[in-house]
């Protein structure tokens, strides 16, 4: 935000702030000052800032002096309005995402000044206390756009859809022919060798690198096997397909700089994830899994394998088309990492459609439920490590059933052993279902005998089970809650009436 509109901002929100001390509507102040309600109006939004005739007029109309009203200057009651201007957050923040401008903002702030300065103080409080930076804001927002929009985005699988069918021929092999589209058409040069240089490099997939005659120079990690490949290539012609300019040079993310390059990776990742698996094939596909009143989990595999990409991919996909084709939309997507032998599991990435479900991201120091099968399906990758099968997808599936809440949730989890950039982290891929009537009556899932039943919590800290042999803490904040609940019931029957703790 440049200077000057922070200069109409403040004026606007000190007039704003007068006028309601006054006490004083619009159009009352319009009429003390001599002015039209709408200039008062466009004043207030900072959208004008008046001549020197006119600020005279109006410090008389709201009895403040013609210097405090076009000072810089802003009074304790919009202190943190202030710390925003003065950071530039506001630039920073992708308020156009949910349709709002900086200017939008700072008036729902003006109407209660001393209340939302008091929020967002504390919110910069907590920031600071667990270390929340704008990036992990960005990250945030692009969940909550996911969100909104049931993770389907229709302008990218038409795109997608027409790539497909205007350059690709179903009979040659996909890598080859996304390879020659970017070298051909798009001015790419394919570097295999230069990431392999430098071993700090070497868990990145690519690295992008355009140099000054124009040529994008894509830098792809060697280790990757042709199906990654073809993922690369896919998202890299995404960025072509789609005329995605702000972007990441690096795959995974290194640092980002911007929601709009945050924003546009991931465009290009569906983008890929809709061209390798089509919306068209993959809802036939489901069709015979989500209405079968028995889970396979050969056949999620086969399903994985068919489509020749990632479990990350093929079950990241199904949040897209499950919601839009099969009235599926109460899901969630987790990924979590684990470094064989630890006993610590981090959870990397989460979605949730139409509402928080469990589990979900939670105080970074308690331990995740041992009982979750995308934390069981690490022993079973021990187990194919240990039989030489590293190479092979595992699939479980497990209805969880939550002590504390009651909900239920059918759960399907992928793994692999050995990842094959990172070789020191396993990793699943789980997508859950809550277990409700619109689910009972759109899927048979539920059904399945083969599916085994286990009751889950949240996290260990939290969980009422007494004879859980897999628990990896004390029940210490339940315990807390207990001992406090305790109290409460004491205190009650002191005083005689209810407590408010």
């Amino acid at each position: 935000m440049i200077l000057e509109e922070n200069i109409r901002l403040i004026f606007g929100l000190k007039v704003r702030m007068h006028r309601q001390e006054q006490k004083l509507s619009l159009s009352e102040l319009a009429k003390k000052a001599e002015m039209s309600v709408s200039y008062i109006n466009e004043i207030e939004k900072g959208k004008k800032y008046p001549k020197r005739n006119k600020i005279t007029s109006l410090a008389a109309a709201l009895k403040v002096s013609y210097d405090e009203l076009v000072s810089l200057k802003i009074s304790k009651k919009l202190g943190a309005i202030s710390k925003l201007l003065n950071s530039n957050i506001l630039q920073e923040l992708p308020l156009d995402v949910f349709g709002l401008e900086p200017r939008n903002l700072l008036e729902l702030m003006s109407d209660a000044p001393s209340k939302l300065s008091a929020f967002i103080n504390t919110i910069i409080e907590i920031s600071r206390n667990y270390n929340l930076t704008v990036e992990n804001f960005y990250f945030s927002v692009l969940r909550s756009y996911q969100e909104i929009h049931d993770n389907y985005f229709e302008h990218v699988e038409f795109a997608a859809n027409e790539f497909r069918r205007k350059i690709i021929d179903d009979e040659k092999p996909l890598e080859i022919q996304l390879r020659q589209y970017l070298t051909t058409f798009c001015n790419y040069r394919i570097d295999e060798e230069s990431l392999s240089e430098h071993e700090a490099l070497d868990t990145l997939r690519t690295v992008i690198k355009v140099e000054d005659d124009g040529t994008h120079v894509l830098m792809i990690n060697k280790k990757l096997n042709a199906r990654r490949r073809t993922f690369i290539y896919a998202r890299e012609a995404a960025f072509q397909v789609l005329n995605l300019q702000e972007r990441s040079m690096t795959y995974s993310w290194m640092q980002v700089k911007s929601f709009d390059m945050l924003f546009n990776d991931y465009m290009a990742t569906y983008f890929a994830g809709a061209f390798l698996v089509p919306e068209e094939a993959l809802v036939k596909d489901l069709e015979g899994i989500v209405h079968s009143n028995t889970f396979s989990n050969e056949k999620m595999l086969d399903l994985i394998v068919k489509h020749n990409t990632s479990p990350e991919t093929f079950l990241h996909r199904l949040t897209s088309i499950l919601p839009k084709h099969f009235g599926l939309s109460k899901i969630f997507f987790l990924r979590l990492d684990h470094i064989p032998g630890s006993n610590r599991y981090s959870l990397t990435k989460e979605l949730h459609l139409d509402g928080l479900h469990s589990p979900h991201g939670t105080v970074l120091s308690e331990h995740y439920c041992r009982r979750w099968v995308s934390l069981k399906i690490f022993e079973d990758l021990e187990q194919a490590r240990a039989e030489g099968k590293e190479d092979e997808y595992i699939c479980d599936a497990q209805t969880s059933r939550y002590i504390t809440s009651g909900k239920e949730y059918f759960c399907i989890s992928v793994a692999r052993a050995l990842p094959l950039v990172d070789e020191t982290i396993d990793t699943s891929i789980t997508i859950g279902f809550l277990i409700n009537d619109n689910f009972r009556e759109k899927s048979k899932l539920w059904q399945s005998e083969k599916v085994r039943m286990e009751f889950v919590n949240e996290t260990c800290e939290r969980c009422p089970s007494v004879d859980c042999q897999v628990r990896a803490s004390d029940s210490i904040v339940l315990k807390k809650e207990q001992q406090e609940k305790e109290r409460i019931s004491a205190l009650e029957a002191i005083l005689g009436k209810p407590v408010v703790s």
